[in-house]
């Protein structure tokens, strides 16, 4: 935790950087010239990932939607919290903007000592999409259903190795609430992102992932590894044949969502402008059919119903935490 406080910004620097930035002539931005510079998009994984995928393709729809480029900076390291104390400590001006996933839902109870609080520090702006994790096995690993899976680690116990994208993301929790519920004894082991993952498993030096769907089917219809159930509660509509895991642990549920918010005090002029951009790009056949391509589901909201489902994800979240027993100092 000592290397991610050195790159924390305290929220408490936030009202300083404000006020810097009135001092020096640099008026808040209005919804009727916004944006008229670039809007960097703090982004907490690797590029080539799932969230940066998702990210680019709509970075790329508002940047000709407003004539002004919508830059995405990844920012990686612990579990997508560096982008977010990054995203929170910027100006209120609309110009900076946080890329939303389980990951920041999560972190509120695995994180002990978060210089932040995601909920109170930031402003809901749009959600973008739902989307299932998928696990998948090295092609080495003698099972291809998820009850072969269970026997095979209960046969082998702490013999098998999971990665993930980072301590407190979605695929991590995913893994820890499969252990919790089925009693396999496995071993975490983090990576910056999902796709530093992938060779390792490829070659089975860590045995699986319970990876975003998007990087999983690229894999998985690749053939270079195995898919064997995804974590939603029932069947995920791009993957009809693969069988939600659910349907051998009941009870078995993890769906992520991706969203957008903003620094705490973003004009609500600004926030409702992004908003309704979003909400316009879901109901683009052609944008709607790329994120299908990664296996997203569209799913439009407003800011307060972005930030109800952000709330109700935190709780959740927070009671995994606790019923796996894991935490991050």
């Amino acid at each position: 935790m000592g290397d991610v406080m050195k790159h924390f910004w305290r929220p408490a620097f936030l009202s300083l950087a404000f006020a810097f930035a009135l001092a020096c002539g640099v008026a808040p931005a209005t919804a009727a010239d916004y944006p008229n510079r670039p809007v960097r998009w703090m982004i907490g994984f690797t590029a080539g990932g799932p969230v940066d995928t998702v990210a680019r393709i709509m970075a790329q729809w508002l940047g000709d939607r407003f004539g002004q480029q919508f830059v995405v900076e990844n920012r990686t390291g612990s579990g997508g919290n560096i982008a977010a104390a990054a995203g929170i400590s910027s100006p209120p001006d609309g110009y900076t903007l946080i890329f939303v996933a389980p990951n920041n839902a999560i972190s509120a109870s695995l994180y002990k000592k978060l210089p932040y609080d995601f909920i109170r520090d930031t402003e809901p702006v749009a959600s973008i999409m739902q989307l299932t994790n998928m696990l998948v096995v090295s092609n080495d690993m003698p099972v291809k259903t998820v009850q072969e899976f269970i026997d095979y680690c209960k046969a082998n116990p702490g013999k098998i190795s999971y990665a993930s994208s980072g301590n407190g993301t979605s695929v991590h929790m995913s893994a820890e609430l499969f252990k919790a519920m089925t009693k396999c004894d496995m071993l975490h082991v983090p990576y910056r992102g999902s796709a530093a993952a992938i060779p390792d498993i490829i070659s089975n030096k860590v045995q699986l992932i319970f990876d975003n769907l998007p990087a999983a089917l690229e894999q998985v219809r690749g053939g270079t590894l195995r898919g064997l159930g995804v974590t939603s509660p029932k069947r995920w509509p791009s993957v009809p044949d693969v069988p939600a895991i659910a349907e051998t642990v009941p009870g078995f549920e993890s769906v992520g969502f991706y969203g957008i918010s903003a620094p705490k005090g973003t004009p609500p002029e600004i926030i409702a402008t992004l908003n309704q951009a979003v909400g316009e790009a879901l109901k683009d056949p052609k944008l709607v059919a790329r994120l299908a391509e990664v296996g997203g589901i569209p799913k439009p909201m407003t800011p307060a119903e972005f930030g109800k489902l952000v709330a109700e994800e935190t709780e959740k979240w927070r009671k995994v935490v606790e019923f796996a027993g894991v935490s991050v100092d």
